[in-house]
């Protein structure tokens, strides 16, 4: 095991990774809108998705766990994330160094399982081999609309994993944690299902993200902390407007499965959950995490609403034109996507520059 401080001067150029990834999966996504020429040739357009929840997501996700196990060897699951999206940029394969990525994941999971045997710690495994087995049928050459479901479930379960434990501040009866395993358990047996009737799967899917989504609303302590000020709120409301755009991607999946491979309703699908859902859990999560990561301040500032409201105000105007067809809207709604993301990163280094210059 290296020393802490060894372990420390690692973490701000694997954040680098993902945040290059990051930038690139923006302007990829700007590219497929029309709003940017088109760059990088047809690997970087058709890197979005993986770009962003594999280059991105998964090495925010494996860079958190790292650090909680405390194990130079943890950290070839944000490195591996990381770097198969700098391979995409190369127009290098990158299937192999995601599963890598996820297979490092998956251990980190089993050892923190092994020390602390908990459901919420089980679930968060269970998103990991989701992970696993999706960048597994990337590598295998799955179309991307086959992938796509189990790289969403994979950061769903994951986050209802880290609610769940939090939970424990609260009495949960058996009712409770069963209620929340059978949502799971549907949105796993929709993924089975869509291995071999995918629409169907995906219908099923949607089941239990509205199961999950109903447990959440019902369970979730961000309504205790949503009547205190400052920092609680500000996480609260991200928190629960985030589960309100889960709600709806599952009623998109229950309701259109049979649109879920391309055009404006799958759009719809994807976003609504992955905007909507995942991104509200990152800006409410990041006053939080990033300090824990960095090892810098990042006081709350009012202005942290800013990029909230402008992302969901942009995701109405995005799924409101996938669903009603008005395509400017669509186009509008997801240039102000990006500018709401670029925007939270800008409040996030303000306030962390701020913080610096106070002490």
């Amino acid at each position: 095991m290296l020393p802490s401080a060894g372990l420390h001067r690692l973490r701000l150029p694997l954040m680098a990774l993902g945040g290059l990834s990051l930038l690139a999966g923006l302007v990829a996504g700007l590219i497929r809108l029309g709003w940017v020429p088109s760059v990088g040739g047809p690997a970087l357009v058709m890197g979005h998705g993986p770009l962003m929840v594999n280059g991105f997501l998964g090495a925010v996700i494996g860079m958190e766990r790292a650090v909680a196990l405390k194990r130079w060897w943890a950290y070839g699951a944000p490195l591996a994330a990381g770097l198969s999206g700098v391979a995409l940029l190369l127009g290098l394969p990158a299937h192999g160094l995601a599963v890598i990525g996820s297979l490092f994941l998956l251990s980190i999971f089993l050892v923190l399982f092994h020390r602390q045997p908990t459901g919420f710690l089980a679930t968060m495994g269970l998103g990991a081999l989701l992970w696993l087995v999706g960048n597994g049928l990337w590598y295998l050459g799955y179309p991307l609309f086959q992938v796509a479901p189990w790289w969403i479930s994979f950061l769903v379960v994951t986050i209802g994993g880290e609610r769940l434990e939090l939970t424990r501040l609260i009495p949960q009866s058996r009712r409770s944690r069963a209620e929340f395993a059978v949502a799971n358990g549907l949105l796993v047996l929709g993924l089975l299902i869509s291995l071999f009737v995918f629409h169907a799967g995906i219908r099923l899917g949607g089941v239990g993200l509205v199961a999950l989504t109903v447990w959440l609303v019902r369970h979730d302590i961000a309504w205790r902390t949503l009547e205190q000020g400052g920092l609680s709120r500000y996480m609260a409301i991200c928190l629960l407007s985030g589960y309100l755009w889960l709600g709806v991607g599952g009623l998109l999946w229950l309701l259109f499965g049979d649109y879920f491979a391309a055009g404006p309703t799958y759009d719809a699908m994807l976003h609504a959950i992955l905007l909507g859902f995942v991104f509200s859990m990152i800006f409410g999560h990041a006053p939080l995490i990033i300090p824990s990561l960095l090892g810098i301040d990042l006081p709350f500032r009012r202005l942290f609403y800013s990029h909230w409201a402008l992302l969901h105000l942009s995701l109405l105007l995005r799924v409101g034109g996938d669903l009603v067809r008005p395509m400017p809207l669509q186009g509008w709604g997801g240039s102000l996507n990006a500018l709401a993301i670029l925007l939270f990163l800008a409040n996030m280094v303000r306030a962390a520059r701020a913080a610096v210059r106070s002490q």
